[in-house]
């Protein structure tokens, strides 16, 4: 295949330079975000610049499905054709599936048995050897980290006796990642010895920063200067304007499924195809059933926030019912792995937004992602920038994971802006 032309100037090219080049065969690379940021995009994107070269690329997926994964192949390819003579495009797409092997398993429990049974299978029935293994969701923090240790090692090892690069997605949590890291930080940090490049996604407002943490022997964050398009991963100064959308079913609405405003989200995702979590607990009866998520005592107890804290920070107080105590707490897990919030409901002059959703809204905010809120008094979509709630446009779907919460009782305009966001972000639906 190897068809890069002298049109080539995209997110790769532009973070190989900042790597030395490329990560380089038997050297282990690690994405590190948080959900919902850009981890299995940016491997994706890893996959296809190799498959372009002629290389032959493992994708190994954790609790996801193969249409998926496909799905991010063919849209983000799309991204960067452009770089390419239009007549040469259908020759690289009809060469990349001979190329590209995609394994999944619907669990996140990969152990390194597992990856060399699939490796060797597929050598011995198919003659496939890859030069690029991809394993996006393995979890970091499920076993002790000897054994954790263990199993990147023995994963190290495959990909070097096959000559190959090895590229794995680790998950970062918000409480022990600080705006700008300049190290490796939890989970990969306890095994940094065995990584030779990290690289670390953060949110910046709409966009995504890119950030180098090592670079095989050197340590240290370093920023590449890079800013992604947060919906294409494309380069932000590139993309404006002409980003190409992801499927609808590429994205998943993190709600609480209750009547009103909630219910009409997960109306139009299901209408549209996109993927629901609706977080719940017993004894409450949400009005969507559909990915409904139970969340156990103990995962409740992890969105506890003091009254206290909450009413100082929404200057009113709350129900202590323990109905609405847990519906607070299930906000935090609508919002916690979320990419960005849309909410329905009034913003009042305080700058907080009236009712439960403005605890949503307000954990949004404090946790910097980005937030929109749609203001059925004024009729106004407003999103919150530089301390301050500004008029936008109307909004699009940007991040794979969104939140959609609101008002129990939102008017009828406000139902048309929610199925208006989604049409405005996937087109007519099907």
């Amino acid at each position: 295949m190897n068809q890069q032309t002298s049109k080539d100037k995209n997110l790769l090219t532009t973070l190989k330079s900042s790597i030395s080049g490329g990560l380089g065969r038997d050297n282990l690379g690690v994405v590190m975000a948080r959900a919902g940021v850009g981890k299995t995009a940016l491997l994706v994107y890893f996959g296809i610049d190799a498959l372009i070269s002629g290389k032959k690329v493992l994708h190994v997926a954790l609790a996801q499905s193969t249409d998926h994964v496909l799905s991010w192949y063919d849209t983000l390819f799309k991204n960067i054709s452009g770089n390419f003579e239009p007549e040469k495009i259908s020759d690289i797409q009809a060469e990349m599936p001979r190329h590209r092997l995609i394994q999944t398993f619907s669990d996140k429990d990969l152990n390194p048995q597992r990856l060399e049974k699939s490796v060797k299978l597929f050598d011995e029935t198919i003659d496939f050897k890859p030069d690029l293994i991809l394993i996006d969701g393995f979890n970091w923090e499920k076993m002790s980290k000897v054994e954790t240790a263990a199993a990147i090692g023995a994963f190290k090892s495959t990909a070097q006796r096959l000559s190959a690069e090895l590229w794995m997605s680790a998950s970062t949590h918000r409480s022990t990642t600080k705006g700008h890291p300049t190290k490796i930080m939890p989970p990969c940090d306890a095994y940094k010895k065995l990584v030779n490049t990290a690289i670390f996604l953060e949110p910046q407002g709409r966009d995504i920063g890119v950030f180098v943490l090592k670079d095989h022997g050197t340590e240290g964050s370093v920023d590449t200067h890079i800013v992604l398009d947060c919906d294409s991963l494309s380069l932000a100064s590139d993309s404006r304007g002409s980003a190409v959308k992801l499927p609808a079913s590429s994205f998943t609405l993190l709600s609480g499924g209750a009547k009103g405003s909630e219910e009409a989200f997960g109306v139009c995702a299901e209408k549209w195809g996109a993927k629901e979590k609706n977080y719940s607990f017993e004894g409450h009866d949400p009005a969507r059933k559909r990915g409904i998520v139970l969340l156990s005592a103990v995962e409740l107890e992890q969105g506890h926030v003091s009254n206290t804290y909450i009413n100082s920070c929404m200057h009113r107080t709350y129900p202590k019912t323990p109905i609405f105590q847990k519906v607070l707490q299930s906000l935090w897990h609508q919002v916690n792995t979320s990419g960005e919030i849309f909410a329905v409901g009034t913003v009042m002059t305080d700058n907080t937004v009236k009712g439960g959703t403005g605890w949503a809204v307000e954990l949004a905010r404090h946790w910097g992602k980005p937030v929109h809120v749609y203001d059925q008094e004024k009729n106004q979509w407003f999103f919150w920038q530089e301390d301050a709630w500004k008029e936008e446009k109307p909004p699009v779907i940007k991040n794979t994971r969104f939140t959609g919460t609101g008002t129990r009782f939102p008017t009828e305009n406000a139902i048309k802006a929610i199925n208006d966001l989604f049409e405005r972000s996937f087109g007519p639906a099907k």
